[in-house]
């Protein structure tokens, strides 16, 4: 099979099964939204929020360092994911194991701080995880993730289902999301044994050359938690735990459509990396281009598509006491349009192995993002926490714009950009002149999304946005010479 070929196969079988997880994912959500009402779902939010920090931190850039390594030629796999293996389990221990203590330092109440100490079993689960995502990425079996991501998001679901209505409360929610994780984790240790036996192995050296390619993805790391997480941990401690509900709500469904730019990026950095040591400068740059394009013919319609919809979808989604989070979804959608674009860009400076060189742009905008919380959640609540959510994203944009033109000598085109946003246009006038009672029920809303996204495509096709041999393609078609995607 071809490389387009695997990588239109991988990137297929990620979309149907997020898909599938993020409907199961979806309905856990409506289960605990509606279970634990605005305060307590402010809760949950917060303790997932201060455990991602330490989560974060436990990778230390060993995900996408473990990516790069094994993907060059010559690797020794088994020693290299051996030791990161080794590696990963210790940086999850000391950073997550600090975690539970930290949280007294911390305002919040006892069920926060004991769903702290029950959640971060789940972390574990999740830090581990990671380095068999990065054997499967390499050797382009993503579908090996997907259903161990499917298991799990089933478990996730039957779990808060039975705690939902044996009334367990916010434990029996959390610990539902502990058996999720370590479902994922056997799953993917047992798949992973057909390309790899992990043990645990500890040659320093080859530790000390992994600190010396993952030290400034650390850094960047750090500085990218503080732009992304302050705000919730802001929200957390200045205002009230329904305020952070209703933020959180929104900012769920914000991760789940961010899913899809990083999953992509997963599946192709390793065909960069490749095309890069090669030096394949042409085959590289077409990559790029093609993948800028599908980045935005994704991210434009959601952009424009969630002025019309946001609040229905958050009704649906979260239930009518979430109802006020539509209008910060309607703000927070930007800053995922900016996701779809920087996340990936992000990864082609690792596939450069210029990941140095980006941290003064993590740096400024963690510094400018966390003033900008300060600044303006005291005085606007989630509406400002959102506000700067957006300039930050929109700044580590510009930001990898600007290294992806100074490094790869690569500046994408923008025809397909103009053409997303007149067929986005085309689908937003359309979702206008529907009544606003139509949307109220959930799968009227449902049938104008399917409808909606049908418009747009068919509007990107006469705009000549999306061809034919794309659309053969993206039905994991035989690739013509030289073709990608």
């Amino acid at each position: 099979m071809r490389i387009g070929t695997k990588v239109a196969y991988n990137t297929i079988i990620q979309v149907v099964s997020k898909i599938v997880t993020t409907a199961l994912g979806l309905l856990a959500v409506a289960l605990i939204t509606r279970y634990l009402g605005t305060n307590g779902f402010g809760e949950y939010t917060t303790i997932i929020t201060f455990l991602g920090f330490f989560g974060v931190l436990a990778d230390l850039g060993l995900t996408l360092v473990t990516v790069q390594m094994i993907s060059q030629p010559g690797a020794d796999e088994k020693k290299i994911l051996d030791n990161l293996f080794s590696l990963r389990f210790l940086t999850a221990i000391v950073f997550l194991g600090i975690a539970p203590a930290a949280a007294w330092f911390f305002p919040y109440n006892h069920d926060i701080k004991a769903g702290i100490m029950i959640t971060v079993f789940s972390f574990f689960f999740i830090a581990l995880n990671q380095i068999f995502t990065a054997v499967f990425q390499k050797n382009l079996r993503m579908d090996k993730v997907s259903i161990a991501e499917c298991a799990s998001r089933l478990i996730l679901l039957g779990g808060t289902f039975l705690s939902v209505r044996l009334n367990f409360g916010l434990s029996g929610v959390l610990v539902s999301i502990v058996a999720g994780s370590l479902t994922q984790f056997v799953v993917l240790f047992f798949s992973a044994r057909k390309f790899v036996r992990l043990g645990f192995a500890f040659d320093f050296l080859l530790w000390r050359e992994v600190a010396r390619k993952s030290w400034p993805l650390a850094i960047t790391i750090f500085f990218n938690l503080i732009y992304l997480k302050t705000d919730t941990l802001l929200l957390s401690v200045l205002k009230s735990q329904s305020e952070v509900g209703i933020y959180g709500a929104a900012y769920k469904v914000i991760d789940i459509l961010t899913m899809i730019p990083f999953l992509f990026a997963g599946v192709v950095l390793p065909i960069l990396a490749a095309d890069w040591a090669k030096h394949d400068e042409e085959r590289f740059k077409k990559i790029l281009q093609k993948s800028f394009d599908l980045m935005v013919i994704l991210a434009v319609p959601l952009v424009v598509g969630a002025q019309a919809l946001a609040q229905p979808v958050m009704i649906l989604v979260a239930g009518r006491e979430f109802a006020v989070a539509g209008t910060v979804l309607k703000i927070l959608i930007f800053a995922a349009g900016f996701v779809f674009v920087s996340s990936f860009l992000a990864h082609v400076m690792v596939a450069l192995d210029k990941q140095r060189k980006i941290i003064p742009a993590y740096i400024f905008t963690a510094i400018t993002s966390v003033i900008g919380y300060l600044i303006f959640i005291p005085r606007f609540s989630y509406f400002g926490a959102a506000a700067m959510t957006v300039y930050s994203e929109a700044a580590i944009t510009l930001f990898m714009i600007f290294y992806t033109v100074r490094y790869a000598k690569f500046f994408p085109r923008l025809n397909i950009l103009s053409k997303a946003i007149l067929a986005s246009l085309i689908m937003g006038a359309a979702l206008y002149f529907v009544p606003r009672d139509f949307y109220q029920n959930g799968w009227y809303l449902l049938m104008a999304i399917a409808g909606a996204s049908a418009l747009y495509f068919f509007a990107l096709y006469l705009a000549r946005g999306i061809s034919p041999k794309d659309m053969a393609l993206l039905l994991n078609q035989e690739p013509q010479e030289n073709e990608f995607l």
